[in-house]
């Protein structure tokens, strides 16, 4: 290592220029980099879903749920198997550890369903199966389309603009909201029917029969060889009219003399509007790896030239754009990066001065620019995760270049040469920088290998850390010797401070001054008393925990932050048909039209979306307005449920999205049991106490809708005694119903297939008309009331299972400021005097299991972080105890994370507390490297251990306390939330990142500062006790046999510090 530092300072210019080139290439890879609000999470789910129109709820899960589930309860890797039966629905999501290959899963999983297609009913569509990916449920942008034109036509728009965004490059899909699936309706009027002399079995059998291609063959002659088709596909409505359906004599019987054909559209099952107009949504995705910036600025330009050929009427208003924020946060995150490396060059320049500051700042422009190719190289992207971990990064790059630079500055000021100065100080310093920043690293390095998608999200920190910290060990022990070699300089100590250095190094140390003589005098009253001293600071540590344990504010999973956008979720029971909940959802939206601070207002009423409880009619997602010019979102949302409290017969619950990358609601427990009626009277006691909990909000269960259905019960033996069948009846009621799909057609204005589904007119299609139905028979038309009898049964609406159970959830979110855990103590104490039937098991889920798994994890990584660093430190001091020493200030900077806590009044955060402990854990054994090191060589030339001591103190002070102002200079903008906007010359604070992250920046200066001031003192006192021990196993060794020696504390404390007998001064 000596040589390549030699190597470096005499081929300084090459050096130059390689640093040159690396700025060069590192500028170049951010401007390429993708950038995006929040990492692309890769989830371990796998969704498969099947859609059967028609079918309900116990007869999905008979046909279509279970059937999957055997298929797919066994693959390899599978955590836990989720699957939902409702009407004309069923849907199986599976859950994966975190070491599966999830590419591998989807193909065993697509092997599986394929297995189990044969079992399905034939009429159910083909299972779709999807990887779940975290933006395609956060889009990064929704065009609403509005306007007063028709609804064919807003269709057409709306197709023909999708097709267009999905050739973007950058757009992973493009899905649209609030369109009905167009279809090819015959209207057939049963009155005709009658007086032609059909049946409704004869309309169905001729429409099959007519709409198809026969392949007939091929022909082969003298003339050549031709193929034969019966070309009788359907094309067009026409082609349906003329259709002839009854022929007698020369009179003939067409369709349209019977019914009416039409393209129209499926009823409607669902509204969308924004802001009080109906509106069409195009969700559209982005690809992973895609720069979110220039996707959306493509997606409004193609927007905009395709507007030029609209009608004109149709508005288009852009909502959830994530492009806004990826731009706000940049423009922040750069500023709050610019800010920092500004506060760290000015402290640099006020201790070093001008040239030797600019000499240790180049670590973080080289660091950042090393940074930001690795970054390209491995394929990841820009985003907040990441922007942090440069800020947080700022002060620890320094680190190294500061010790070498000051050691430099300290020869220098000896009159050595500068080449000569760079290169001694780089080669003295190689080994505790190396340990230093080694030690760094491999407390971070754990948390890369963090599982489940809480890990996925926040592993860019630990990664863009190691990129940096590795670069700057390789540029403060070689560029900035080689550097130095070129642009060093002393000059910038006065002859006061020249002579304090000299002082340090081999003069007096009595008459040393400043704060460094003060410090000097601390110190030799701790060593004097090294024990009392260990024990009083070891008494502090112990009432800093001790008092965290009464006032401290609990723990959190993730810190409060205001997001951006809201939602209120409307509730009712009873079967609504859509109409009427469109009208109780419009009740709720006309009082949330006129609230401060919200910016679009989106509603969805009617059917709701995958995942939503079973009695929720209807959703507003509200987007607010900027953060710097509206009011706190607690305070909107306290509005919000303050207008919609009275109305009647509706749940009303207005909430924030969950902190972190896992939505949903933070309480979640789930029950299971074999018998239903105890599940459902369990899970109605569960929900009923947990709603009685302060500081629980919108609490909810998955229980069934109760419902009524009609069953059409066939008396097979009369049925038979005219030739009719269940299949035949089926059929019949279908008309009634959703109507009875015969087949497909693809237009020439259409790029997919659209069904033709034969029904009554909507006058005919009620409860009435279905007593009335006849029935063909062999025996002529029969009523149906001759075999079939009507009678109403409860309906089973949601059947949810997990792993083959049958379960429901109660669910419940938390006002601001409740934590989790007190509530699931209050749960768990409960549960007995419940009186819960013993079938029934519970099982915490949600934010509880998440907090649970992420808490296990992080002291898995603490302590793999603490033993990596125990086995770094043994390598350089070949000791057992000074690594213990050097762990010790480990023990002080989780106090120091307690006390700012405390100071601050916030709750600690597992995840970004946590993560910020397990980083202290590496940045502040850099202090002790430092001193343990200097002490030793003072050692080594033979220099007696109080002196030692007292001179390690006295040349390590101004680097020690430099490295650590720095670090929390670099951190300090964002623990006070402070936001400067150079380019506006404005200043701001809080603000979602701000929030975001100013607990971890919080807990790494609370831990810096106490832990640092501590172990300044601890470790001298340390040292001195190691060494009186040493003496007196010593002595004992050399006393004759029989000979007292004394007690190491007592006999050697008594001694005078200055007494030539003392054991530790020979």
């Amino acid at each position: 290592m000596n040589a390549l530092i030699d190597l470096c300072v005499s081929r300084s210019r090459a050096v130059l220029v390689a640093l040159a080139v690396l700025l060069f290439a590192g500028a170049s890879a951010y401007r390429g980099l993708p950038k995006e609000a929040q990492p692309d999470v890769d989830f371990p789910y796998i969704s498969v879903e099947v859609l059967l129109d028609g079918v309900a709820a116990e007869d999905a899960e008979r046909l279509l749920v279970r059937p999957l589930e055997q298929q797919l309860r066994n693959i390899e890797g599978l955590k836990e198997m989720v699957s939902s039966a409702t009407e004309n629905r069923a849907s199986v999501t599976l859950e994966f550890g975190p070491e599966v290959d999830v590419d591998q899963a989807l193909t065993d999983v697509r092997e599986r369903v394929d297995q189990a297609r044969a079992e399905l009913p034939e009429d159910a569509r083909e299972p779709t199966v999807n990887e779940v990916k975290f933006s395609r449920f956060d889009p990064m942008l929704v065009i609403n389309l509005g306007g007063s034109v028709p609804e064919r036509t807003m269709n057409t728009i709306a197709t023909t603009l999708q097709d267009r965004l999905q050739s973007i490059d950058g757009v992973l899909e493009v899905n649209m909201v609030g369109i009905r699936k167009e279809i090819l309706e015959i209207v057939v009027n049963p009155l005709n029917l009658e007086s032609y002399g059909l049946s409704p079995a004869d309309v169905l059998n001729f429409v099959q029969r007519n709409n198809r291609l026969v392949a007939a063959g091929s022909m082969q002659s003298e003339q050549g060889r031709f193929a034969v088709k019966v070309p009788g596909v359907i094309e067009s409505p026409e082609d349906v009219l003329a259709l002839p359906m009854k022929v007698d004599g020369e009179r003939v019987v067409r369709f349209r003399d019977i019914a009416e054909v039409r393209r129209t559209f499926k009823d409607p099952e669902s509204y969308a509007r924004l802001n009080g107009e109906p509106a069409v949504g195009i969700r559209v995705v982005q690809r992973n790896g895609s720069n979110i910036l220039r996707t959306v600025d493509a997606v409004k330009i193609a927007v905009a030239e395709v507007q030029k050929s609209w009608p004109t009427g149709i508005s288009v208003t852009y909502s959830r754009d994530k492009s806004v924020r990826v731009r706000e946060d940049i423009n922040q995150l750069v500023n709050d990066v610019v800010i920092a490396v500004l506060l760290v060059v000015i402290c640099l320049i006020g201790i070093l001065g001008l040239q030797n500051a600019l000499l240790a700042g180049i670590s973080i422009p080289g660091s950042f620019a090393a940074a930001f190719v690795l970054l390209a190289v491995t394929g990841m992207s820009m985003n907040l995760v990441v922007f942090f971990g440069l800020i947080m990064s700022v002060g620890l790059v320094v680190d190294g270049a500061i010790v070498v630079v000051e050691l430099a500055d300290r020869r220098m000021a000896e009159g050595l040469d500068r080449r000569v100065a760079y290169a001694e100080a780089a080669k003295r310093m190689a080994w505790p920088i190396f340990a230093s920043i080694a030690a760094t690293i491999v407390a971070f390095l754990p948390l890369v290998f963090w599982p489940g998608i809480i890990g996925s999200f926040l592993r860019y920190m630990p990664i863009v850390l190691i990129y940096t910290l590795a670069a700057s060990l390789v540029i403060a022990m070689f560029v900035v010797p080689a550097l130095g070699a070129i642009f060093g300089r002393s000059g910038h100590l006065t002859p006061e401070a020249r002579e304090q250095l000299g002082l340090a190094e081999n003069g007096d140390l009595g008459k040393i001054s400043g704060w460094t003589g003060r410090y000097l005098r601390v110190v030799t009253a701790a060593i004097n008393r090294p024990f009392l001293t260990a024990g009083g600071v070891t008494a502090l540590l112990v009432a800093v925990f001790v008092t965290y344990g009464a006032l401290g504010r609990g723990i959190t999973l993730f810190p409060n932050v205001d997001p951006e956008q809201g939602s209120v979720d409307i509730r009712a029971r009873g079967d609504l048909s859509t109409q009427e909940k469109d009208r109780l959802v419009r009740s709720v939206e006309e009082r949330v039209y006129g609230v401060a601070g919200i910016k679009n207002v989106y509603v969805t009423s009617g059917a709701g979306n995958k995942g939503t409880a079973p009695d929720q009619i209807g959703s507003i997602s509200l987007n607010f307005d900027n953060w710097r010019e509206r009011r706190p979102v607690a305070q909107i949302i306290g509005e919000i449920r303050e207008r919609t409290a009275g109305i009647a017969g509706l749940v009303i619950e207005p909430r924030l999205p969950q902190d972190g990358p896992i939505q949903g609601k933070p309480l979640n427990i789930e029950a299971s049991a074999q018998s239903l009626d105890a599940l459902r009277d369990a899970v109605n006691k569960l929900r009923e106490f947990v709603a009685t909990i302060p500081g629980v909000i919108n609490a909810e269960d998955t229980r069934p809708l109760p419902g009524i259905e009609w069953r059409m019960e066939v008396d097979r033996a009369q049925a038979a005694k005219f030739g009719a069948d269940v299949a035949l009846v089926g059929n019949i009621i279908q008309l009634v119903t959703n109507g009875i799909k015969l087949g497909t057609f693809r237009p020439d204005d259409s790029d997919e297939e659209i069904d033709i589904r034969v029904r009554f007119p909507s006058d005919d299609r009620s409860l009435d008309t279905l007593a009335a139905l006849r029935i063909p028979t062999k025996s002529g038309n029969v009523p149906m009331g001759s075999f079939v009898s009507r009678k109403p049964a409860e309906a089973t609406r949601t059947i949810m299972r997990t792993d083959m159970r049958r379960t429901m959830l109660v669910q419940a979110d938390l006002e601001k400021g409740v934590l989790i855990e007190p509530v699931l103590e209050q749960v768990r104490a409960a549960l007995p005097a419940l009186g819960l039937d013993p079938e029934v098991q519970l099982r915490f889920k949600g934010g509880a299991r998440d907090q649970q798994e992420t808490a296990a994890f992080l002291g898995k990584a603490f302590l793999v972080g603490l033993g990596l660093i125990a086995l770094i430190l043994v390598a350089e001091f070949n000791s057992l105890f000074q690594p213990l020493l050097v762990l010790t200030a480990v023990a002080f900077s989780t106090g120091g994370v307690l006390l700012g806590l405390m100071v601050t009044g916030r709750p600690f955060s597992l995840v970004n507390c946590g993560i910020g402990t397990i980083a202290l854990a590496g940045i502040i054994v850099n202090n002790n490297i430092v001193l343990i090191d200097t002490f030793n060589k003072l050692r080594d030339a033979g220099m007696a251990s109080r002196e030692a001591i007292l001179r390690t103190c006295a040349q390590r002070l101004r680097p020690v306390l430099l490295t650590k102002v720095v670090m929390i200079l670099g951190l300090l903008p964002m623990a006070l939330k402070l936001n400067i906007d150079i380019l506006e010359r404005k200043v701001y604070f809080g603000g979602p990142s701000g929030q975001w992250w100013a607990e971890m920046a919080t807990v790494i200066i609370g831990g810096l500062i106490f832990a640092s001031i501590l172990t300044l003192i601890l470790t001298p006192s340390s040292l001195m006790i190691e060494a009186r021990v040493g003496a007196w196993f010593a002595a004992r060794r050399r006393a004759p046999v029989g000979a007292p020696v004394g007690a190491p504390s007592g006999a050697i404390g008594a001694i005078p510090p200055d007494h030539p007998g003392r054991p530790d001064r020979a």
